[in-house]
């Protein structure tokens, strides 16, 4: 197989979508041709900065090299997060890219989003080995604290959950339905927080610490993009980015820890393991992801791996959202069970919502329909062929497959097509425990494990 004159081989290919050409499989056929010294350093906040140094080929390969560095580029954005990306090693290359992602630009939703986030300017910097800045990582200690009386929070966009967590042990918790994702009014959010609170509080006698997890993008304490106030105007996102330092004093002087759910669950799955190196995936409306390293921290990282580029086929499926073909929410949600239904021979009703299709698609693989097995057996194909690719910015000893999409038949199918192809193709990744969540993990929980979170 080839792409822009790059010669790679695949051979456990998704039984139903043959023009996949995963982003590290063809990535590793292009670095052993490559000989030229290139770095990309990316910048996030407190001036924490990561580094990758790799190398291109040859400028008869000019479009290799720009699609290769332009994916790479746009892998970083989404797993580390950054404000400023540095390119040292070829300027022209570094020109095409400010180009591209700038206001205007094919990339404008990258840009807008980071800018969203940390509320400067974007920029791509092309400059010399000498002037590219070093590395400056600062791993997160959090979770996994047990002593004392806690509040443990789960912010979900349907409801809410929250816990009273004494010693480690869960003394009352409850699951409320809300809809913050209709809500204008950030009152609306911040009452329901102090609610759940306030529950969980009545239920012990003091309040040591409160942690919780949440769907978005943080920094610090402050969710600077997240679905949950997606109705919320701009001229009221100062009340959203303190929102949940805010709701904690009404309980009192109280320290608060806020995190992303993927990280989060991640930790709980740490904690249920006994062990770090953990990242773990969600597939539901998206694709979700978290990490906790090898010492049990978090690396203040995006995670958000639903944006980060899988496939290099220039005919995938598009994102609505971002407007990128090839991102992980096309391949690990319930929108790549309805994308490979046609070629599975199994016709869904156009008005039924994604959630409705996956169900229908999980009964047909309940009753061993063989195209609904098939497209389980795509998903696991699609998460072993990208496994390789997120092992090369994490570092992973335990894979827990979680979310809708991997329930029942057709989550033990994703997860032994996943095993199994790693076996055969990558050896070296052999030894990653690709699992489901297990009873433990389910005994700690998101709540429990967002308890955890603070130091006291």
């Amino acid at each position: 197989m080839q792409y822009l004159g790059i010669r790679y081989e695949l051979k456990n290919m998704p039984p139903l979508d043959p023009d996949f050409i995963p982003l590290e499989v063809w990535n590793r056929a292009y670095e052993a041709g490559a000989d030229r010294p290139f770095a990309i350093a990316i910048e996030r906040d407190h001036g924490q900065i990561s580094v990758f140094e790799t190398k291109l080929r040859s400028e008869s390969f000019a479009e290799a090299n720009y699609r290769y560095v332009e994916r790479f580029v746009k892998l970083l954005l989404w797993s580390a997060g950054g404000l400023r990306v540095y390119l040292a090693g070829d300027d022209r290359l570094a020109a095409r890219l400010q180009a591209e992602y700038s206001a205007g630009g094919k990339r404008a939703f990258d840009v807008g989003f980071m800018q969203d986030v940390f509320e400067r300017p974007f920029e791509i910097v092309a400059c010399g080995f000498d002037a590219l800045p070093k590395a400056n990582e600062h791993p997160i200690r959090v979770g996994g604290h047990m002593n004392g009386c806690r509040i443990g929070f789960d912010a979900g966009g349907s409801d809410r959950k929250v816990s009273a967590v004494i010693d480690g042990q869960t003394v009352y918790s409850e699951e409320v339905v809300w809809h913050p994702k209709t809500s204008e009014d950030p009152q609306y959010q911040f009452d329901g927080i102090v609610s759940a609170f306030r529950t969980a509080a009545s239920k012990m006698p003091r309040v040591d610490g409160i942690g919780v997890s949440s769907a978005g993008t943080f920094v610090g304490n402050s969710p600077m993009v997240s679905s949950l106030f997606i109705k919320v105007p701009r001229s009221r996102r100062e009340e959203v980015k303190s929102i949940y330092d805010r709701a904690a004093k009404e309980i009192g002087d109280v320290p608060i820890v806020v995190a992303n759910d993927g990280d989060v669950t991640a930790l709980a799955g740490a904690m249920s393991l006994g062990s770090g190196r953990v990242l773990g995936i969600a597939m539901g409306t998206s694709e979700a992801a978290g990490y906790v390293n090898g010492d049990g921290d978090i690396l203040g990282w995006f995670n958000e791996l639903a944006f980060a580029p899988v496939d290099l086929n220039e005919n995938a499926m598009q994102d609505e959202w971002s407007t990128d073909i090839g991102v992980g929410c096309k391949y690990f949600s319930q929108d790549a069970v309805a994308k490979l239904a046609p070629a599975a021979g199994i016709a869904l009703d156009a008005s039924l919502t994604p959630a409705e299709k996956l169900k229908a698609v999980q009964a047909l693989a309940a009753q061993q329909h063989p195209g609904a097995l098939d497209i389980f057996r795509s998903i696991g194909a699609y998460l072993a062929h990208t496994v390789p690719l997120y092992a090369s910015l994490y570092d992973i000893r335990h894979l827990i497959v979680l979310g809708r999409v991997a329930s029942g038949v057709g989550g033990d199918l994703i997860v032994s097509e996943c095993r199994r192809i790693l076996q055969e193709e990558y050896p070296e990744l052999a030894g990653v425990n690709v699992m489901l969540p297990d009873e433990k993990f389910r005994r700690v929980g998101q709540s429990m494990a967002a308890a955890s979170l603070p130091e006291v």
